[in-house]
């Protein structure tokens, strides 16, 4: 189709420039009929390759084709007029109807900026606008340079009927500011998706009639159309054609181009209308007196150049306004939750610091309250984190219906929450159960009930009491611990001091004890042992190692699952684990004195670790370190949290086992995906959970799970060892049901070292250990 357009433009053109030689002789007849021609090939040409295309490049080649088929008609009908009267005047009133085609043409041009993209994003409008007011402007100036500049000779239109000469005046004006517009386009729209191929040839054909229209308004009443005037139309039709059936040419546009072409778009205009303003001055100054027409030009230029500036505050505002709402929209980031959209911790901390400020300086009270979520990985680790978020939006939303608009509450991170009172400070402790009874009232969320609990820690600093923001939250932090030490899901109020309490700032003092010279014994940390026997005859075949911490400066004992969940949501747990690990290697050789012989230690790292760097060193020094057999260690992995990757993890698992110790898991069947675990882990030992073990509570159901459990281990060569042992009755069933194994309070309470001690009761002839017991 593309090939057949060049074809007929070509001929088109061919026959049209044979008619111009011939007509140069005088045969204005065949001129005008060659230009006639000319314009409706190109306009059937625009309306072809309009058909293939949408859009604004659709929209634009209608346009033209429409136009060239006015300036076609007004052709033939000068065609008619030549046949009726060959010698009439050249100008007549009808020859208005050239100007369908720039008319046209303009409306094309402005259909240009619709996509233009901005660094700033403006209406389609306000583009239009800024473009037609540029236009105007520079085009005004350059007519008020060339009419001071042009001599009095070449525009002699004495005689000449003013409405014709007016009207053959428009076609250049209109050509020159369309020029200007296509020009404009081209240099501060360089990635306009119409494309800068077609646009330089438009801006081409334009320059084409613009040379013509001007040439006849020079010889206006000379006689025909030269040579010169008429290629010139014809060329302006061939190049219109020409980019109808170009494609748009992409142009990359960074945004930095973008950015020098916008202050090139703004200083564009004034450059014309600098140098006019120049030529005018120093032509007045020479003693020439402005003429009405460039009078008038500089009116309209002055005016046009005032609403630009208009335009262009009109624009500074709006950008302003902008600027001001992305900076609303970033602190709004910066200082909001994105999930829940509370507060953040930065808000928090920022409202915190100005309460304390009135609280110190004027006394204003002040409260704080600290929520943490109880188990809340669960129901991420049952449901999906998709839902976890949901969860927490409801929250969120239940908490704010709680608290007073006054007051701040904000999401600290993870399931972390905290509320700063500092207008109704005595309604702390009432609006703290009002938050925990909020929370009792399960969820409901896409079919499925969800019930979340939270403990709280009140902090209400005495008046005059100088405290930071950060140690005032790692109060309420450490009142929190002690509401999780006394069962969860309950509101504590901080009642400690600086010195150490049990309601003391536990993550604080947990990081110093640590690390404190790499000797957590000296912060109170020790290891204490419990046995785990045989079933059959009471040996003690191993002790479990386990970590107690007793906070100094008669702090008192703190719970195994309080500081150790402290440890793992601090990223210390790694800390304890290795404490323990190279105490137990250490106190190996005493504790075959203990029992009379060799007996093997079991040590929990927390799975976690799994696959991480650290553990295998750890182990290998240790070993290494106090000379413990290898086979005498196991390292229970213990299931606080989902073993996210298995493959990763139980290659790590069968590193640790090349070195020697074997690989327990522990806490079976409490933990996630167990069975998955005991198929993809190289496992050694299984120590089944006491809700598998209750076969005296429960000894059908539990029996049953027992069995299968014990079962599917001996058919894996894996020793299992059953926990929670407190009743001789659950010991005799879970060794009637062929568990080895056994470990609990039956059997002894984890204890120091030096207190530990052989079984009292030594296996009689004919009877069991357990009917001893019994």
């Amino acid at each position: 189709m593309t090939a057949r357009l060049f074809v007929t433009l070509t001929l088109v053109l061919g026959s049209t420039v044979l008619g111009e030689l011939i007509g140069a002789g005088g045969w204005r007849l065949y001129d005008d009929a060659a230009q006639a021609v000319a314009g409706a090939a190109a306009a059937w040409v625009c309306f072809s390759a309009a058909g293939r295309r949408t859009g604004v490049q659709r929209r634009w080649r209608l346009l033209a084709g429409g136009g060239l088929i006015g300036w076609s008609a007004v052709r033939l009908w000068w065609f008619v007029q030549d046949v009726a009267d060959p010698g009439r005047p050249v100008g007549s009133v009808a020859d208005i109807g050239f100007l369908a085609l720039p008319v046209c043409m303009f409306i094309a041009l402005l259909n240009v900026p619709y996509a233009r993209p901005r660094p700033v994003p403006t209406s389609a409008r306000r583009d239009q606008i800024a473009l037609l007011i540029d236009s105007v402007l520079i085009t005004g100036s350059l007519l008020a340079l060339a009419w001071s500049v042009v001599p009095d000779a070449w525009v002699a239109w004495e005689g000449q009927d003013g409405v014709v000469v007016g009207m053959v005046a428009a076609y250049p004006i209109a050509d020159l500011l369309l020029l200007t517009m296509a020009t404009l386009l081209l240099i501060t729209r360089p990635g306009s998706p119409a494309g800068r191929r077609p646009l330089h040839l438009a801006g081409l054909a334009l320059a084409s009639f613009a040379v013509s229209d001007t040439l006849r308004l020079l010889r206006l009443g000379d006689g025909p159309l030269s040579p010169l005037e008429s290629a010139g139309y014809l060329l302006g039709c061939g190049l219109v054609a020409l980019a109808a059936i170009s494609d748009p040419r992409p142009v990359a546009d960074p945004a930095t181009d973008v950015a020098e072409r916008d202050w090139l778009h703004l200083l564009l205009p004034y450059v014309p209308v600098t140098a006019t303003g120049i030529v005018i001055a120093i032509s007045t100054g020479a003693g020439n007196p402005l003429s009405p027409f460039e009078a008038y030009l500089g009116w309209l230029g002055l005016g046009l150049v005032v609403a630009r500036q208009m335009f262009t505050i009109v624009d500074n505002t709006v950008l302003l306004d902008r600027v001001s709402e992305g900076q609303q929209r970033l602190r709004h980031q910066a200082y909001h939750d994105p999930l829940t959209g509370l507060p953040n911790r930065a808000l928090f901390r920022e409202r915190l610091v100005l309460a304390l400020d009135a609280h110190r300086h004027h006394g204003k009270p002040l409260a704080v309250l600290f929520a943490d979520l109880d188990d809340f990985k669960l129901i991420n680790d049952s449901f999906g984190h998709a839902m976890g978020d949901r969860v927490l939006r409801a929250i969120a939303e239940r908490l704010q219906g709680c608290v007073p608009p006054d007051d701040l509450v904000a999401r600290l991170g993870g399931d972390e929450f905290a509320v700063v009172l500092d207008h109704r400070p005595a309604e702390a402790e009432p609006l703290g159960h009002r938050m925990l009874a909020a929370l009792r009232e399960p969820f409901i969320i896409d079919g499925h009930r969800i019930g979340v609990g939270a403990s709280i820690g009140l902090v209400v600093p005495a008046p005059g009491e100088p405290l930071s923001a950060d140690a005032l939250l790692r109060r309420a932090d450490a009142a929190m611990y002690s509401s999780k030490r006394r069962g969860k899901g309950a509101l504590a109020r901080y009642a400690g001091t600086a010195d150490g309490s049990p309601n003391a700032d536990l993550p604080h003092l947990l990081a110093q004890a640590l690390v404190a010279g790499g000797r957590p014994a000296a912060s109170g940390f020790e290891v204490y042992y419990q046995p785990i026997v045989r079933l059959t005859d009471g040996a003690t075949v191993a002790v479990e190692a386990l970590a107690r911490w007793t906070l100094p400066a008669a702090g008192g004992p703190v719970h195994p699952d309080v500081f150790v969940t402290v440890a793992e949501r601090t990223g210390q747990v790694a800390a304890i684990d290795d404490f323990v690990l190279d105490q137990a290697c250490a106190d190996g050789s005493r504790l075959a004195l203990v029992y009379g012989r060799p007996i093997d230690v079991h040590v929990n790292v927390s799975a976690a670790r799994l696959g991480q760097s650290g553990l295998e060193e750890a182990v290998r020094a240790a070993l290494s370190r106090h000379k413990l057999p290898p086979s005498r260690l196991v390292i229970e992995i213990t299931e606080t949290y989902r073993i996210g990757d298995l493959p990763a993890a139980a290659a790590a698992a069968t590193r640790l086992r090349a070195l020697g110790p074997r690989i327990a898991l522990d806490d079976f069947g409490s933990g996630f995906n167990a069975l998955a675990q005991l198929h993809s882990l190289p496992v050694d030992i299984v120590k089944l959970d006491s809700t598998l073990t209750d076969v005296d509570v429960a000894p059908e159901r539990a029996g049953a799970l027992c069995r299968s459990v014990l079962a599917i281990c001996d058919e894996l060569d894996i020793m299992v060892v059953a926990e929670g042992i407190e009743t001789v009755s659950r010991a005799a069933g879970l060794s009637e049901l062929g568990c080895p194994l056994g470990q609990g309070y039956l059997f002894g309470q984890p204890g120091p070292l030096h207190r530990l001690k052989p079984p009292a009761i030594p296996a009689q002839p004919g009877s069991s250990f357990l009917q001893q017991l019994t």
